[in-house]
C-alpha cells in the first residue's frame, strides 16, 4: 500500500459514519428489548413460560429466516427507503408494545419488530461494504463490529434502571426512542442513492435456499453448530428469569449478559491472531469444547454456596452471591468460545459449499440462528416450568421453606445444555472425519 493510501485508510465517507450511528441506536434498542423479552411476555402480558419459549423462539428465528429475503427487497427499493421503512416499523412495534399488553396485540406488534430487526441487518452491513475500499475495508468492518457490540453493551446497561424504577413495560419506550432517533438521523443525513438497485431478487434468494437445503454437508454443519448457539441463546431465553426468580427483582441479569460482548470486544482480535495459522475447524472445535464448560460453571452456583455461604467478597470492595459469580464465569467462557467460533465459522462453511458457488451459499450460512433459536427458546420454556417456575403459578400461602423447595433444582437446567454442548462436539468430530474422507476419495478419483 502506498503511503498516501495508508494515510487515508481511516477516512470514510459520510454515509459510513451515518450507518454506524444508526446501527448503534438500533442495537441499543434491540438488545435493551431482547434481554427482557421473556420477562415482558410472562410478567406483563401473562404468557406461561412454555408459551413464552415458543413465542420467543419464533420471533428470534423469524428474524434470521427472513433476513436474506428482506435483504433482497432492500437491494431493489434502495438503501435509504429501506432504512426509513425499517425504523418506522421498529418505532411502531416498540411503542405499541409499551402501550398495549393484550396477548393478541403483542403478537401483532412483535411482527413489526421482527420485520424491522431483520430488514436493518443487510442494509447497514451493505452500506459498510459499499462505503469502504480495499485498503480500508478491514478497518471499516472492525469499527462496525465494535459499534455493534458497544450498542449491545449500552442497551443492556441502561435497561435495568428503567425496568426497576419505571416498570418492565417501559423498556419498550426506551427502544422506541432509540428507533425514532435513528429514523430522524437517517431522514436528514442518510442519502446513499448510489447503492440502490443491486443484488439478488427474491426468487433468486429462494433458489439459493433450496440449494442449501439440498446440500447435506451444509445442512448437517448448520445443525451441528446450532448446538453452540442453543446454549449461547440462553443468555436471553433462560438467564433473566433464572436470576430474578432465584435472587429477586433487585438483581440485574442485563449486566450479567454484558459480560459476553465485553469479552468478545477485548479478546476477539487476540484469539483470531493466535488461531490464524490453525485450520478453521480446529478453532471451531475449541470454541465448541468450551460450551459444556460454560454450562457447567453456570450450574455450579448452588454448589459454590455450600462452601461460601450466600456472599463472596470480591477483593474486599463488594460482595456477590455465588450464583452471580458462577454466571459471570460461565458467560465469560461463552464469550471466549464465541471468539474462537464466530470469526472462522463462515470461512469453514464456505469450504463446504460447491466450488465456485461459495457466495451463493454464504447468504444462508447463518441459518444456525434459525434452528438454535427455535430449539433453545422452546426448550428453555419447558425447563423453566419444570425447575424454576413462575412464582405466580405456585400455590398460595407457602412457607419460605416450601417456596424454596420449588427452586431447589433450578440449576438442573444447565445440565441439559452441558449435554447439548457435548453432543455437538462429538457430532462435529464425526462430521469432520466423514467430510475429510469424502473429499479424499474425490481427490483420488480425480487423480486417476
Amino acid at each position: 500500500m502506498d503511503p498516501q493510501a495508508a494515510k487515508s485508510s481511516w477516512k470514510f465517507p459520510k454515509d459510513f459514519w451515518t450507518a454506524n450511528f444508526i446501527e448503534l441506536c438500533e442495537r441499543m434498542a434491540y438488545y435493551g428489548f431482547f434481554i427482557v423479552l421473556t420477562l415482558y411476555l410472562t410478567n406483563v402480558v401473562g404468557f406461561s413460560d412454555k408459551e413464552t419459549g415458543i413465542i420467543g423462539g419464533i420471533f428470534y428465528a423469524g428474524i434470521y429466516f427472513i433476513n436474506p429475503f428482506v435483504g433482497a427487497l432492500g437491494d431493489r427499493i434502495g438503501f435509504r427507503k429501506g432504512v426509513l421503512i425499517t425504523f418506522t416499523s421498529l418505532a411502531i412495534g416498540y411503542s405499541m408494545l409499551g402501550f398495549f399488553h393484550t396477548k393478541g396485540a403483542v403478537l401483532i406488534f412483535l411482527l413489526f419488530v421482527m420485520f424491522g430487526s431483520a430488514f436493518i441487518k443487510p442494509l447497514i452491513s451493505g452500506t459498510v461494504a459499499k462505503t469502504t475500499k480495499e485498503e480500508n475495508r478491514a478497518r471499516g468492518y472492525s469499527l462496525f463490529y465494535w459499534v455493534v457490540n458497544i450498542g449491545a453493551f449500552l442497551g443492556k446497561t441502561f435497561v435495568p434502571f428503567i425496568r426497576q424504577d419505571y416498570g418492565l413495560s417501559n423498556v419498550n419506550f426506551f427502544s422506541a426512542i432509540m428507533s425514532l432517533l435513528a429514523l430522524a438521523f437517517a431522514f436528514f443525513f442518510y442519502h446513499p442513492e448510489q447503492y440502490e438497485g443491486k443484488g439478488k431478487t427474491t426468487k433468486e434468494t429462494f433458489e439459493a435456499l433450496k440449494k442449501v437445503v439440498k446440500t447435506p454437508r451444509l445442512i448437517f454443519l448448520i445443525l451441528i453448530v446450532s448446538g453452540f448457539w442453543i446454549t449461547q441463546g440462553q443468555l436471553y431465553a433462560t438467564m433473566p428469569k433464572y436470576v430474578i426468580r432465584l435472587l429477586g427483582d433487585q438483581a440485574k441479569p442485563e449486566w450479567l449478559a454484558n459480560v459476553n460482548p465485553f469479552i468478545v470486544v477485548v479478546f476477539v482480535v487476540l484469539i483470531t491472531n493466535l488461531m490464524k495459522k490453525k485450520k478453521a475447524i480446529t478453532s471451531i472445535l475449541v470454541g465448541m469444547l468450551l460450551m459444556p464448560v460454560s454450562a457447567f460453571a453456570m450450574s455450579f452456583g448452588k454448589g459454590l454456596s455450600s462452601f461460601t455461604g450466600n456472599e463472596i467478597s470480591i477483593m474486599g470492595f463488594f460482595t456477590l452471591h455465588p450464583l452471580t459469580v458462577m454466571l459471570i464465569i460461565g458467560i465469560a467462557i461463552q464469550g471466549f468460545a464465541e471468539c474462537f467460533i464466530s470469526p472462522r465459522y463462515l470461512e469453514y462453511f464456505s469450504l463446504q459449499a460447491p466450488k465456485g458457488e461459495e457466495g451463493l451459499y454464504l447468504g444462508f450460512g447463518n441459518l444456525y440462528n434459525f434452528f438454535s433459536s427455535l430449539a433453545g427458546f422452546i426448550l428453555s420454556g419447558f425447563l423453566l416450568d419444570a425447575y424454576c417456575p413462575d412464582p405466580k403459578t405456585l400455590p398460595a400461602n407457602l412457607t419460605p421453606e416450601q417456596f424454596a423447595s420449588y427452586y431447589a433444582h433450578a440449576h438442573y437446567i444447565w445440565y441439559y445444555f452441558i449435554g447439548t454442548g457435548l453432543i455437538s462436539v462429538v457430532a462435529l468430530l464425526i462430521y469432520r472425519h466423514i467430510a475429510n474422507k469424502i473429499d479424499s476419495q474425490k481427490e483420488k478419483a480425480l487423480a486417476n
